[in-house]
């Protein structure tokens, strides 16, 4: 890039010259978006969900929720519509303690999507704490959506997130091989859990966290829960939302990302039937059938290290997406 010429003579070779790529000017990344606009964009989101909710509005969920989060909203409106309205529990609306709100809002480069994050605290020691993710909408610029909603099982296990002289933090490419354990890693382990019960990596990936703990719980019972009667298998399913969002922090990156997986019930013989359950009958109705697989949405959070030492799962929220009669087979 030519420097910019002047119009005397003494100048007009230093106007040719072509700087080098040290002292080339590189972009400088810059916030997302301030903190009182951060502040504002969840205020609209808890008033805009609570009126969408009460209506059970799809389309104006739509436009403040989006990738597994709305995947896990829509699920709950379809499940809710299908008891009958005695089984219904009634709507309190809420709204995030915006004084108990910490806001992590990334610096990033030209072109990136923004996004931010926020751990919303609450409880009278305010020992309950979730993280939030919001991003700029694919399809309007400058309408904001929630992207993922996650509890953390234990507040004290989040990692200190670096933030600069300006009280920004840093994003980081969740993809790095410069991380112990890349995204890629994270989503493999967290479904081994599940299918295996953690045999194969997840045990390897992951300490044993109270999260981790749990999902492997779920493998365990869940498999053995029809005895002789039925077997139940997980398996992994290609992620339907890929997008994952990392932050910098004092041991390496809070690593936030979605992943999907099935549960498939079978019966063991012929005459044998399973009986959906209540949260299952907007998806199979009410009669009972010899197979079924389920698939579920999850979004997930680990506090990953830079050097070579096992993560640490802080928290996951799954809901049933879909589900599905699997034809007249037994056991597979």
């Amino acid at each position: 890039m030519a420097l910019t010429g002047c119009t005397n003579d003494s100048d007009t070779a230093k106007s040719k010259q072509t700087p080098t790529a040290s002292t080339a000017l590189k972009p400088t990344p810059v916030p997302s978006l301030t903190q009182a606009q951060a502040r504002e964009t969840l205020t609209h989101y808890s008033k805009t969900n609570n009126l969408a909710r009460q209506s059970q509005d799809r389309a104006l969920l739509d436009t403040v929720e989006g990738g597994p989060r709305y995947a896990m909203s829509l699920a709950d409106i379809k499940q809710d519509e299908a008891l009958p309205q005695a089984d219904r529990e009634p709507y309190r609306p809420w709204s995030y303690d915006l004084s108990a709100t910490d806001l992590y809002i990334p610096r990033l480069k030209d072109g990136q999507q923004r996004w931010f994050a926020a751990v919303t605290r609450a409880g009278s020691q305010q020992q309950y704490a979730r993280v939030l993710i919001l991003a700029e909408s694919t399809k309007s610029k400058e309408q904001w959506e929630m992207v993922a909603t996650i509890d953390i099982d234990d507040p004290k296990q989040l990692p200190q997130i670096v933030l600069d002289k300006d009280g920004y933090a840093t994003a980081v490419d969740a993809t790095s091989s410069s991380l112990a354990a890349p995204v890629g890693v994270l989503r493999s382990a967290v479904t081994d859990n599940f299918a295996t019960g953690g045999e194969t990596t997840g045990k390897k990936v992951f300490n044993l966290s109270e999260a981790s703990q749990r999902q492997i719980k779920v493998h365990d019972e869940t498999t053995r829960k029809f005895g002789p009667r039925g077997t139940t298998r997980f398996a992994s399913a290609d992620p339907q939302f890929a997008d994952a969002y990392a932050l910098k922090t004092t041991t390496g990156a809070l690593v936030i990302f979605s992943h999907t997986h099935t549960q498939h019930d079978a019966v063991t013989a012929p005459g044998l039937g399973i009986v959906p359950e209540k949260q299952d009958r907007a998806w199979l109705g009410t009669s009972p059938g010899p197979a079924f697989t389920y698939t579920f949405t999850c979004s997930d959070i680990a506090s990953v290290p830079s050097v070579p030492a096992p993560s640490s799962l802080l928290g996951y929220g799954c809901r049933r997406t879909d589900a599905k009669a699997a034809g007249p087979s037994t056991s597979v």
